[in-house]
């Protein structure tokens, strides 16, 4: 038996990879049967699937696979590749949680690899260096050690077939020949890296020419690329060690920030069992805290006491009922989230069906413009996030849920000198009021908006998410929603209009205009101050999904019309006569 890519035994070169999306089968881009009203179809396959948020991304994770990777193997390389193809929403120096499924057990496994604050981060030290009130979200003072490779470490040491250097060549062969920069990365690239034109270690790398590169200029990192290099033959000590710690630690001391080398050194990402509800007869799994996963299961338990089916999808009821459960879920969220190292995070009850039921009784006929008051809530309100969620099934029906983040848009706007990648700035959700859950103290963690989601029922088990900041957790109620109760398949569930509420007081709501205007109507006489966004809207978040169907023995995958992915099909072993 060969594989089609025999070629690929070869070492990894961009333009061989490019070159792999031509080979891929046809139907893969079906539009699909007339008369669907949703954008694509789903991919299917008796092999691995891929679906990420740049094509080139899920490519290089299917390569892996069909090189006889594991779901893990081929979530790192596409994770590797996303972070140079757009940089400004993720990358080495961001943070990173997986929920991984065995197939042949049925077990999940969580990892947080989410970093930590410095040692001498505290609100003191803070203060005596003139921060009051709240973080900065650029500069030093939010940055937090980058967890995502050691996450990657982590990840490949329990579940990695392949060696790590061959899942990172893929990214080190876009990093260093080049890559075409995509439609959407291109406005992204725009909004968020013009902001620091003027930073001396941001811009020679990420503006080339002063500008911020346009759709199809070829984009290259060789800087990244070395750094690569050096997690791929150190693993994480070629990042928490050596050039890469040694660059990280100069800029923030030149910058006056706290980092030492122990804070990069001493910190280990944690494995974690994901916490759970049910829904309609289906388990749906989310992160625990110090991530947000709570309010999605929070919000899916109040949901759960109304008749979204009965009412249908696109009615007044159901879309009134799921946003005035956000604010409830969100409310709780702000107010006791925080890192369960440092507090006691009582999450058993805030995913609590009797907890449901009471917030459920809260849901008025009209909309309502406070919910539980909390702390929090101005702190939080401000940020939104730049991030990149991937899944991957492979041949056995293993699964991976994977989301990796800067935070903001390339984060604080730093560069380490010389290694290609932006820190991230995740401690700016970071409160400063003294006895706080979320509290800024030496090694806490922030909590995080960045979630990997996952459900089954019988055969089917599915991995999901959708980006986004604060609109993570209500865009996975909605998409399981559309699943559980409106039966749609993970395409059609992603591709479906959505809201989303960033701001945690008031009645405004961003809604697509994928709505009947009867219901838009509606929703406004009840009070809601619509905010309309165009049809496939990034504010919405741009979602991904893999469904391994254990009864039919065929994989699906799913990729959002909102990002420039595609859920890309391992290529199949084929006799040669």
């Amino acid at each position: 038996m060969l594989r089609l890519n025999v070629m690929c035994r070869r070492p990894f070169t961009a333009s061989l990879l490019i070159s792999l999306a031509l080979l891929l089968p046809t139907a893969a881009w079906s539009s699909g049967p007339p008369g669907k009203d949703y954008a694509e179809s789903m991919t299917a396959n008796r092999y691995g699937i891929v679906a990420t948020s740049q094509t080139l991304a899920s490519v290089a994770g299917a390569s892996i696979l069909a090189r006889g990777g594991s779901a893990v193997d081929a979530a790192i390389a596409a994770n590797a590749a996303l972070g140079v193809i757009e940089p400004m929403m993720n990358g080495i120096g961001g943070d990173l949680f997986a929920i991984v499924y065995d197939a042949k057990t049925k077990k999940l496994y969580g990892l947080n690899a989410s970093g930590w604050a410095p040692q001498g981060a505290s609100i003191a030290a803070l203060q005596a260096k003139g921060i009051t009130g709240k973080i900065p979200l650029h500069g030093i003072y939010p940055v937090t050690v980058p967890g995502a490779v050691a996450g990657w470490d982590a990840l490949h040491q329990r579940f990695g077939k392949l060696p790590l250097s061959e899942d990172l060549q893929p990214a080190i062969a876009y990093a260093q020949e080049g890559i075409p920069v995509p439609e959407t990365d291109a406005e992204n690239w725009k909004n968020s890296g013009m902001p620091f034109a003027n930073e001396p270690t941001f811009a020679p790398v990420f503006l080339p020419n002063g500008k911020a590169p346009t759709t199809g200029q070829i984009f290259r990192n060789p800087d990244l690329a070395a750094s690569l290099r050096r997690v791929a033959q150190n693993g994480r000590d070629g990042f928490y060690r050596g050039p890469v710690a040694d660059a990280i630690l100069k800029l923030s001391a030149e910058r006056g920030g706290f980092m030492t080398a122990a804070d990069l050194t001493d910190f280990q990402p944690e494995w974690v069992d994901p916490i759970s509800t049910t829904y309609h007869g289906w388990t749906v799994y989310e992160m625990p805290p110090n991530s947000q996963g709570v309010a999605a299961l929070s919000m899916l338990n109040i949901m759960e006491q109304f008749p979204l089916r009965q009412w249908g999808h696109d009615s007044v009821n159901t879309l009134h009922t799921e946003i005035e459960a956000k604010k409830l879920a969100y409310a709780d969220l702000l107010r006791y989230v925080g890192d369960p190292r440092a507090s006691q995070i009582p999450t058993a009850q805030l995913i609590s069906k009797a907890l449901a039921k009471q917030r459920a009784k809260l849901i008025q006929e009209s909309a309502q413009c406070s919910v539980l008051p909390s702390d929090l809530t101005d702190q939080l309100a401000r940020l939104s996030s730049d991030t990149t969620y991937l899944s991957v099934v492979d041949r056995d029906g293993n699964e991976v849920s994977l989301i990796q983040s800067n935070f903001y848009g390339f984060g604080s706007g730093l560069v380490p000198p010389g290694t290609g990648f932006a820190l991230q700035n995740r401690g700016a959700s970071f409160t400063l009021t003294l006895g706080q859950p979320n509290a800024i103290a030496p090694h806490n963690r922030p909590l995080h908006t960045i979630i990997p989601g996952f459900m089954r029922k019988d055969n089917v088990a599915i991995a999901f998410g959708i980006m986004g900041g604060w609109n993570q957790a209500q865009a996975h109620a909605q998409f399981v929603a559309n699943i559980v109760d409106f039966d749609m398949n993970i395409q059609a569930a992603l591709d479906a209009a959505r809201f989303s509420k960033q701001s945690f007081a008031g009645c405004d709501v961003a809604i697509e205009d994928g709505y009947p205007k009867l219901t838009l109507e509606g929703l406004s006489q009840k009070g809601h101050q619509l905010m309309i966004t165009p049809r496939y809207s990034q504010v919405m978040g741009r979602g991904n999904a893999v469904l391994h169907d254990s009864a039919l023995g065929v994989n699906f995958g799913a990729s959002d019309p909102r990002a420039d992915g595609q859920a890309v099909p391992e290529q199949p072993p084929y006799s040669q006569q």
